[in-house]
């Protein structure tokens, strides 16, 4: 009797404690507006999508009331799903350019990688580095447990920017929510046709890494193939051959080009 109250009362501390945890990251008013951030991208990400840091750091007073202004507006459950959506893939696209300004100048992202640590488990991605809603938080946490896992949409793979040549360039505006899925369509549209970092022809692609990577993302319910087809400017064979890219990690510095 008790070894089962001691059970019960363990029990009772732990859904307390998910129970905290959850409300310190939940937000409770509406979606922040984000036009700071569009107004920045306009200004800074030219049309190739290479990004004027140095022009994002004169402005970094502005920058930063932006960041504050996500870290301190999580997400509601009176939100609706595009806004959930149109905001994570603004933080994680924000906090990745806060994450080079604030080490600029640098040649790659993996630069910032923890040097005495195991380099496939603690990386840049992995490390705390801002909050949101008081909860301490990392890029890696907003692609994989809350894009990746809670939207199901593998089209984020074309709209979050990892700072890097080989990533799908980022868009210069902000995603919002009444634009979000005309926003998706078209950075698929666009990486997919781009011939620096996918080769389509009909009987052969070569693709980038990311179709690697995240895979199974893009064949749920259909092949790889199909998914391609979809936004792909030259219908591909579905026996065609797939090979893959080598992924260029040279940061996506518009005053290096």
């Amino acid at each position: 009797m008790k070894a089962l109250k001691k059970l019960f009362v363990l029990a009772f501390f732990v859904l307390v404690s998910c129970t905290n945890d959850k409300a310190s990251f939940e937000g409770n008013g509406p979606a922040p507006n984000h036009e700071t951030w569009d107004e920045l991208l306009k200004e800074y990400v030219n049309e190739e999508g290479f990004i004027d840091y140095k022009g994002i750091i004169s402005e970094k007073d502005k920058f930063e009331s932006y960041l504050d202004l996500l870290s301190n507006n999580a997400p509601a459950d009176s939100w609706s799903e595009d806004e959930k959506l149109a905001y994570w893939i603004n933080v994680y696209n924000a906090f990745t350019v806060k994450l080079i300004i604030d080490n600029y100048p640098l040649v790659s992202i993996k630069d910032l990688n923890p040097t005495l640590s195991v380099p496939t488990v603690n990386t840049v991605w992995t490390k705390d580095f801002f909050t949101i809603g008081g909860e301490d938080f990392n890029l890696d946490r907003v692609e994989h447990d809350i894009l990746r896992k809670e939207f199901a949409e593998p089209r984020i793979h074309f709209a979050i920017n990892c700072a890097s040549f080989s990533c799908p360039v980022l868009r210069a505006e902000a995603f919002t929510a009444n634009k979000v899925e005309t926003q998706l369509a078209e950075q698929a549209r666009a990486f997919i046709n781009d011939p620096n970092r996918n080769k389509v022809t009909k009987n052969k692609v070569e693709l980038s890494k990311i179709f690697s990577w995240f895979g199974g993302d893009f064949k749920k319910g259909q092949s790889l193939i199909q998914f391609l087809n979809k936004y792909s400017k030259v219908k591909i064979d579905e026996n065609a051959e797939v090979d893959f890219m080598d992924y260029q990690w040279s940061l996506n510095d518009a005053s290096r080009k």
